[in-house]
């Protein structure tokens, strides 16, 4: 962020471009008062030296400003020369609030200065070069300025440039330095500047501190992040600064630290709490961030509101998040209740896959394999539970009968994945069907894929030794000698209890996959395959992460893949913008499957930010299912429509309304807007047929549109 800058005759004062800064009291606040007093723990943040060092610089520049050079001191009992020439420039444009902001800024400098009865009246600087100074200031040109005073003091030998202009130009190229290291994401950089230039470090400066706390929570200094948000939350007035700096902080900070800082909330001007407006996405974000770590507890006020949003606002996403964060928890019956909620209103391969470990902890892998078969390929991880689910079906105890069909979708999908697990629970389920040929094929090929897979070692001999071939059992013995006991005493003879008795599952086989040693679960998926516990909230393939998305990161350097579910996650913390940059990204990809969602992506990000015609742009950069295309259509003409009307262009409204007709049925909310379309161009028997139809349906609002109607047929019975 730049803050303008307004160059007059002979000064140059900093125009704070938010509102509400420009208070004389805040512009009072400098450095030296702030750091010394105010905030020490924002002087402590960038460790004891600085800190000094800041103070020091603060005292100093007072002390300076209000100790005028020696040469040019003016009697004791003479006022300080101020250059009020600043306060002409404000009165002469009208603007009180700089002029009183300026007013502020020269009593800080000068205590004893006594400001004029009359501003319009401080005559101008004569002197055209230095005005010209300022004005190339004021642009941002500060390299230009460094020519233009090294020019003149060549060509007037002893001129000195005024002391006011090179601090405010070291300044300001101090702040230039640390927004580009910020931008380039040069974190150490921006650490630096701020230590060596701590005048930046004020309210005036919010932008700068933002960046700062930024660089330290980049860097793993959490504590040092507090401090610089805690400053702005404890000194800085200007309400949406307050409401952005908590936002940000609850970006990059942990739960902990977040409370702490909410704890300084204030009421607003309306006597509401300043981060009401934001308290929903909090909780959004505090119930994630302890679905990332099982060990954090989130205050029950957040689990509580997000419940109540799940009610009102039917969301999916909301159910999935108290979903996941239950499951972590090994709450699986509350986990459970979350999972098909949000499955009943968005079937997505995240509701399904975590519906379906529910399933398996409490013994139901039959509807495991069910709910979850459709999404197997949503992600690695949806695929290693779908074959834990799998697995556990056929290790159920008395055997479950299965269909042909299911039978030979899951054989199909263990030779795909090559999983040793499942081809082991087949070989047992086989041999309990009677079939010991199957078994023995389906023993061979776990041991292929897992040569030290013992209960498939097993498995083989036993069923080797029961179809007479003895010495293929024999040569397992050999092969396991010293590895398994039960393999060497093999063909001993069985215990009385068990004599008799075929060696089948219930004494002989693997115990079945139970969720706490094979299932994948949120801690145990990412130790067996690497990847992370959880898949998106939509068939869209997105991953989650520790930490997801939160940080801020170029999408230009990640691969296309890794664009694209970035971009989904930046869906999900509801950051379009950014989400559209990184699903870009993601259209450079070979791959036409991905080219095609990151373009529906883009298409949905761009809607939901209220970009309507580039949505539609990017819903062409790659071709589209008929399904998708229709719901795009759906949605740009939606958007068309509602602001055609409140841009009072009622002709184009029912043009795209009509157009959305043709592609899907309309819905009642769309067609009180087709009535009222008709009512502001008082077509009054069109608009009163439309809204008896939409009434029909108990739609309030088309009962007020007809109510509407009659009262203006009143007004205009010719019509």
């Amino acid at each position: 962020m730049k803050f303008p800058v307004i160059a007059f005759a002979g000064v140059t004062a900093t125009v704070i471009g938010i509102a509400g800064l420009a208070d004389g009291d805040q512009l009072r606040k400098g450095f030296g008062d702030l750091m010394a007093s105010a905030a020490p723990e924002l002087a402590a943040t960038f460790g004891n030296d600085s800190g000094k060092a800041a103070r020091e610089t603060g005292s100093r520049e007072v002390a300076q400003a209000q100790t005028p050079p020696q040469a040019d001191a003016p009697p004791a009992d003479e006022p300080p020369a101020v250059d009020e020439s600043a306060l002409r420039y404000f009165a002469s444009q009208g603007d009180t609030a700089r002029l009183q902001a300026e007013i502020s800024r020269l009593r800080a400098l000068y205590p004893n200065w006594t400001p004029p009865q009359d501003p319009l009246a401080v005559p101008r600087n004569k002197d055209i070069q230095l005005e010209s100074m300022w004005q190339l200031y004021s642009e941002s040109r500060y390299a230009e300025v460094r020519r233009a005073i090294a020019d003149r003091q060549t060509r007037e030998a002893g001129w000195q440039p005024p002391a006011d202009l090179l601090e405010r130009l070291d300044v300001a190229e101090a702040r230039a330095r640390l927004i580009n290291a910020s931008d380039l994401k040069q974190h150490e950089t921006v650490i630096q500047v701020g230590a060596n230039t701590p005048i930046l470090l004020t309210c005036s400066e919010v932008d700068v501190l933002w960046r700062v706390a930024e660089a330290f929570a980049a860097t793993k200094r959490d504590g040092r992040a507090r401090d610089a948000y805690l400053y702005i939350l404890k000194n800085c007035d200007s309400e949406p600064e307050r409401l952005a700096t908590l936002q940000k902080a609850a970006a990059a900070l942990p739960y902990a630290i977040v409370q702490e800082l909410l704890s300084y909330e204030r009421p607003n001007a309306s006597g509401a709490l300043e981060f009401e407006s934001i308290r929903d996405d909090l909780s959004r974000r505090f119930v994630a961030e302890g679905e990332d770590d099982a060990t954090l507890t989130v205050d029950p006020k957040y689990l509580q509101r997000l419940e109540r949003l799940v009610e009102t606002q039917r969301m999916a996403s909301d159910a999935l998040l108290l979903g996941w964060y239950q499951l972590r928890r090994k709450n699986m019956s509350a986990a459970e209740q979350w999972f098909r909620r949000a499955r009943d209103k968005q079937d997505s391969a995240s509701a399904s896959q975590g519906l379906a470990l529910t399933l398996i902890d409490r013994k139901a892998p039959e509807e495991a394999e069910k709910v979850l078969y459709r999404w197997r390929e949503a992600s690695a991880d949806a695929h290693a539970t779908y074959m834990a689910a799998t697995a556990n079906l056929l290790a159920i105890e008395p055997p479950v009968a299965l269909a042909g069909e299911v039978l030979q979708r899951i054989a199909q999908e263990t030779m795909k994945a090559r999983d040793p697990a499942t081809a082991q629970q087949f070989g047992w389920y086989a041999r309990t069907l009677g079939q010991p040929q199957t078994a023995l094929q389906w023993f061979s090929t776990a041991l292929r894929w897992k040569p030290d897979d013992e209960p498939s070692a097993y498995g083989l001999a036993i069923t080797r030794q029961q179809l007479g071939d003895t010495a293929g059992a024999a040569e397992i013995q050999r092969l396991w000698a010293g590895r398994s006991e039960r393999i060497a005493r093999l063909g001993e003879p069985e215990k009385p209890a068990e004599a008799g008795q075929v060696p089948g599952p219930a004494a002989q086989r693997a115990q079945p996959i139970a969720p706490e040693s094979r299932r994948p679960a949120v801690d145990v998926v990412r130790r067996q395959t690497g990847l992370p516990a959880r898949v998106g909230t939509s068939p869209r393939q997105l991953v989650r992460r520790p930490l997801g998305c939160r940080e801020t990161l170029d999408p230009n350097r990640l691969p296309p893949q890794a664009a694209l579910a970035r971009g989904w996650c930046l869906m999900d913390m509801n950051r379009p913008l950014e989400a559209a940059g990184a699903f870009e990204v993601a259209l450079r990809a070979s791959a036409s499957a991905v080219r095609e969602d990151a373009a529906y992506g883009q298409s949905l990000a761009y809607l939901r930010a209220g970009l309507t015609g580039k949505a539609a742009v990017a819903a062409t950069k790659s071709p589209q299912s008929r399904a998708r295309v229709a719901e795009l259509q759906t949605a740009i003409l939606t958007d068309r429509a509602i602001a055609a009307f409140d841009a009072g262009r009622y002709r184009e409204t029912l043009i795209f309304l009509d157009q959305l007709r043709r592609i899907s049925s309309e819905r009642t909310d769309l067609m009180v807007l087709r009535g009222y379309a008709h009512l502001r161009l008082n077509r009054f028997a069109e608009a009163k047929r439309i809204f008896e139809a939409a009434a029909a349906t108990g739609n309030r609002d088309a009962r007020r549109g007809l109510a509407d109607v009659n009262r203006e047929q009143e007004v205009w019975p010719n019509k």
